[in-house]
């Protein structure tokens, strides 16, 4: 949860000072949570035996900003921890978020 405060830190840091535009704060919060309970969701339904979320759409949540709430989502659930596909593919979302972010701050 560590690099999840740090991001969010960062983040209003960054708005305050006008390197970044207050809505994409307001994405990366919002996305969190929403990402937050599909991993939540998704936890359930695997101990239920019902139908679950696929990993591709949380990958896609953690791409347009989720990642922060994915990590206190894997972290507080222990959930999407173990299998090592998935969690490859997961930081390589969070690669391609970050740089996307990044490549806005550079031109902004």
């Amino acid at each position: 949860m560590m690099i999840s405060s740090a991001v969010f830190l960062l983040l209003l840091v960054m708005a305050a000072f006008g390197t970044i535009p207050w809505c994409v704060l307001l994405v990366y919060v919002v996305m969190s949570v929403v990402t937050f309970v599909a991993y939540a969701r998704d936890k359930r339904a695997a101990q239920r035996g019902q139908w679950r979320t696929g990993e591709g759409t949380l990958i896609l949540l953690g791409v347009l900003g989720g990642w922060p709430g994915a990590l206190i989502a894997q972290k507080t659930l222990r959930h999407k921890t173990r299998k090592q596909p998935f969690r490859t593919v997961f930081w390589a979302s969070v690669t391609i978020n970050i740089g996307l972010l990044t490549v806005l701050i550079i031109r902004a």
